[in-house]
């Protein structure tokens, strides 16, 4: 087993991120070069870290950021399709289970009132459960929620407050793992072994692994949803440079 997929296996997530203030800096200077590039901070690499708590993709951890594809893809269709870094309005963001990638850029643009909620991380604002939001109905001009929603036994809840908080005319990003194979999300909650569910579901703290008709779910919610894979609109070299994954689906949500 790798010393990556050992420490994401063992250590507790809350721990890990803050161990990796400290190294983080530490690995960016020992691995810096010019194959690869993080569009978020905009420095190079002559290679990313491994990442995956199963099989583990090769190039796919920034050493600066900590970002991962999702993550690269997702700034790039907010910088290039969104006002979300232009709007000379303030923009009120929630963001559920904030990612260090964007954490502290996102804490220092001054057109965005930015507020960050967990239920355990040592990083957010507001320690609160997503299926129950200690914020007003239409609070929200954005909302992101990223690789939470399989975590959630009850997702539909989590979903309808995602919806709640979110003004009329915003829009969410709510990211998830998926299986584009499959139809139909698979979810059993008699299987709580962690080796189990990391078996089935790809990770020891999933419940459940979507498929094509998450989009769908959202929908029944009340979202408006685009199905943006805007890896579509990435030149070939860019997709390599900036280690993106082909043909991964942005959910897009309006209200």
């Amino acid at each position: 087993m790798s010393i990556s997929k050992f420490v994401l296996n063992t250590i507790p997530r809350p721990i890990l991120i803050k161990a990796s203030y400290l190294v983080r800096p530490i690995i960016a200077w020992y691995l810096k070069g010019n194959n690869f590039t993080d569009p978020i901070d905009g420095r190079s690499f002559k290679k990313f870290l491994p990442y995956g708590y199963g099989k583990q993709r090769e190039n796919a951890l920034s050493p600066s950021t900590l970002s991962l594809e999702r993550h690269r893809l997702m700034w790039l269709f907010l910088k290039d399709e969104t006002h979300f870094f232009t709007s000379t309005k303030e923009l009120k963001v929630l963001h559920i289970a904030p990612e260090q990638c964007f954490l502290d850029i996102f804490r220092k643009q001054k057109n965005l009132k930015y507020i960050t909620s967990d239920l355990e991380s040592p990083i957010a604002d507001v320690k609160a459960d997503i299926c129950d939001l200690p914020f007003k109905d239409n609070e929200f001009d954005i909302v992101f929620c990223n690789h939470v929603l399989e975590h959630i036994p009850n997702d539909t809840k989590a979903m309808q407050e995602l919806y709640r908080v979110l003004k009329p005319g915003g829009f969410g990003i709510f990211q998830i793992p998926q299986d584009l194979s499959k139809e139909k999300t698979f979810e059993d909650d008699s299987i709580t072994n962690p080796k189990e569910r990391a078996k089935i579901f790809g990770q020891y703290d999933h419940v459940r692994i979507y498929g094509r008709d998450y989009f769908n779910k959202l929908r029944s919610i009340g979202f408006t949803v685009n199905e943006v894979d805007y890896t579509k609109k990435i030149a070939p070299e860019e997709m390599e440079r900036f280690c993106l994954m082909k043909n991964e689906i942005l959910p897009v949500c309006y209200k």
